[in-house]
């Protein structure tokens, strides 16, 4: 169940679209991980979390559903998260305000990139910004990336602190091929209160 209701986000991520995306979609991603772990009872406690971020030790005969449905249920679940209702936001603060400057330029830069990384996705997958852990560095870097379908950053080692969801059923049904628009919605709905906290 998510922590708002589905006209939350209204204008920006209508009501219907959102019923859909999280009643239809992500539970039908949940359902689907469901039925594939039942087969192997002896990982089906694993944390998600733990299987995607190592899918070679996963049963080859649920690899694939693990991979999607899995990351569909993970990467949605953090999608919901990155979403703040009642009021529209604009630009974080504290540490990551700081670490965005000091990396990008400034707020402006840092949009301007995660657009063109959203805008140049082929087909569905997911724009990820990720705290990449580097030993050979002082201090961690920011990072955006790109994953196909329901890939997850876990695969890669990353640690995601923000997600946007490319999928057209995201967006289909209020702005239907128009991108570019979703994208400029999301960026009005982005709850600044969580993505600082997971980067701290």
């Amino acid at each position: 169940k998510l922590p708002y209701a589905y006209d939350a986000h209204a204008p920006w991520l209508d009501t219907k679209t959102m019923e859909l995306h999280h009643g239809k979609h992500h539970a039908g991603y949940v359902t689907k991980l469901n039925e594939a772990l039942m087969k192997h009872p002896e990982i089906s406690e694993k944390p998600l979390e733990e299987l995607l971020a190592d899918l070679g030790a996963v049963p080859e005969d649920i690899r694939g559903a693990v991979r999607n449905h899995g990351g569909g249920h993970w990467n949605h679940s953090l999608f919901w998260m990155f979403l703040r209702p009642g009021r529209e936001t604009n630009a974080p603060e504290g540490l990551l305000s700081e670490k965005i400057s000091a990396q990008f330029g400034s707020f402006a830069e840092f949009r301007k990139q995660c657009t063109a990384a959203a805008m140049g996705v082929f087909g569905s997958g997911w724009v990820w910004v990720v705290v990449t852990n580097n030993t050979q560095q002082t201090t961690n870097k920011l990072e955006i990336l790109t994953t196909p379908n329901q890939d997850t950053p876990l695969a890669l080692g990353k640690h995601p602190i923000l997600a946007l969801d490319l999928w057209e059923h995201a967006y289909y049904l209020k702005h239907q091929n128009r991108r570019a628009d979703y994208i400029e919605a999301w960026w009005h709905v982005v709850n600044w209160d969580e993505v600082p906290h997971r980067f701290e």
